[in-house]
């Protein structure tokens, strides 16, 4: 039998508990991906293992299954976030997928990996809480989670932010009920988006310099 929880609207203004950890990650800028970002996304996924894999996609995916799905990413439906580095290396990545059920109610799954290296640091929940503010305000009613139920960082992440969490055996559903936009929750979006394309920008300028000042020093 299925584990449920009741579960309220969250306008995720709570989505974070109090703590040294993820007070720092809500501080990350996590930047919106296009199909420029297609190929560092898939060398992200191929670098997994195949626990790893099989944790993210429900079965241990071959690298030509990894891409085929980065090839099939619609972004022009769809949304993709990533987290990176100093050195431009995507180290997590999350995937909005954005759905209509038979009611025309409209719904949205999210999928999320984080690089081994730089687990830990409460980055899948950073890219949770961005994707659900911006399913949020694109009137997305129900965030909806599709997970094993061995994936207990997953299913940690989708019941801190006050998910309904239901088991099926080996798999779980995780369903997030979202409250609707305000003007806060837009401006906040626009900000974030605006500081992740600075940050972004700044890295692209450090490492330029960073490989300008290796070429004179072996000069």
């Amino acid at each position: 039998m299925a584990a449920t929880a009741a579960v309220k609207p969250t306008s995720l203004a709570g989505f974070f508990a109090p703590n040294t950890k993820t007070a720092w990650a809500a501080s990350v800028p996590v930047r919106t991906l296009g199909p420029a970002h297609r190929e560092r996304i898939a060398q992200h996924l191929l670098a997994l293992d195949t626990r790893d894999r099989y944790l993210r996609f429900g079965y241990p995916a071959s690298d030509e299954q990894v891409r085929r799905y980065v090839d099939g990413m619609n972004f022009g439906v769809d949304d993709v976030f990533g987290i990176y580095n100093r050195q431009l290396q995507l180290i997590a990545v999350a995937h909005l997928a954005f759905t209509v059920n038979e009611n025309l109610s409209s719904g949205a799954e999210f999928g999320v990996s984080v690089s081994p290296h730089a687990r830990g640091r409460g980055y899948g929940a950073r890219l949770f809480e961005r994707a659900a503010r911006h399913a949020r305000n694109e009137g997305v009613a129900v965030l909806h989670i599709h997970a094993l139920s061995e994936n207990r960082t997953m299913l940690n992440i989708a019941r801190n932010a006050g998910a309904t969490v239901e088991r099926h055996g080996s798999e779980a559903e995780a369903f997030l009920r979202l409250a609707p936009a305000t003007f806060d929750s837009r401006v906040t979006e626009m900000v974030e988006e605006h500081l992740a394309f600075t940050d972004y920008s700044l890295k692209a300028q450090a490492k330029q310099f960073r490989r300008f000042w290796r070429g004179l020093q072996s000069a």
